[in-house]
Formats: C-alpha cells, structure tokens, sequence
C-alpha cells in the first residue's frame, strides 16, 4: 500500500478543495505509472503547514516573503 504526503506551506486561504483533489489523482496516476501500483490502495495526505512552521536557511518561511 503506497503512502505519499505532501507537504506545503499554508498562503493565505491555502490550497483550494480542487487543488488538493488534484494533487491526489496526480499523485496517485504518477504511482500508477511508473511503479504500477494499485490505485485502490495508493493513500496520498496533504499536510498544510503554517509559514512560521517551515524553515529554509535558517529562517521562517513568513519572514523570507515578508522580505521578498
């Protein structure tokens, strides 16, 4: 049973229902794919993180796009 999570950071409202409904089936097909795995039971989890929650060297994700 292939697991996949995908994590991304919370922009404002975050991800549309559509978007992550997207990202499953993609997710999924791409497993189907290449490794040729049951799409039945293929599990994909999408974790939203806040922007204080991620780091990328050595900072926040909020302060790098507050510079930006």
């Amino acid at each position: 049973m292939p697991y996949v999570n995908i994590k991304i950071t919370r922009e404002g409202a975050g991800a549309t229902p559509e978007q992550k409904a997207e990202l499953i089936r993609g997710a999924t097909q791409l497993l189907v794919d290449v490794l040729d795995k049951n799409p039945n039971t293929t599990v994909v989890v999408i974790d939203e993180v806040e922007t204080d929650n991620w780091g990328v060297g050595g900072e926040t994700i909020t302060v790098r796009r507050q510079r930006e």
